[in-house]
């Protein structure tokens, strides 16, 4: 006896389904909405660090390729732990160069570090009046 298979209706398809989505249609310009490059500076960016990387341990792998002005690993307030990023501060753009060079996809710690040029922040604006919500029952 031979079976025919017999397309499910929209419904049951969309009950069986895996995904939550109908479907991921991915943004015509996704490569143009990403952030430019940085400009070259002496602070880098440094992300992927294991939750154990000290300030001291950063300091002392960065400094293989220049002068290291200051190290930072950013840290969580409450617990004190890694938050898995930090800065590098390098004394010369050619040093800054060199670090970008000789630790970008490399192993620190066990994990693989990602290091670039630091972006600058972006300026904090104040509130708007609309903007501005009440502070829990006070009008």
């Amino acid at each position: 006896m031979a079976m025919r298979a017999v397309a499910a209706p929209r419904s049951l398809r969309r009950l069986f389904s895996t995904s939550p989505f109908p479907s991921f249609n991915p943004p015509p310009n996704a490569a143009a909405q990403q952030q430019p490059k940085a400009e070259p500076s002496t602070n880098l960016f440094v992300s992927g660090l294991s939750k154990r990387t000290t300030s001291e341990r950063l300091q002392e792998a960065f400094s293989q390729f220049g002068e290291v002005v200051h190290a930072r690993v950013v840290t969580d307030r409450v617990s004190g732990y890694s938050k898995g990023f930090g800065f590098v501060r390098y004394g010369t753009l050619e040093d800054a160069a060199k670090g970008i060079e000789g630790m970008d996809g490399k192993f620190l710690d066990g994990w693989v570090i990602f290091a670039e040029y630091a972006r600058p922040r972006a300026p904090v604006t104040p509130p708007s009046e609309n903007n501005m919500s009440a502070q829990y029952g006070r009008q």
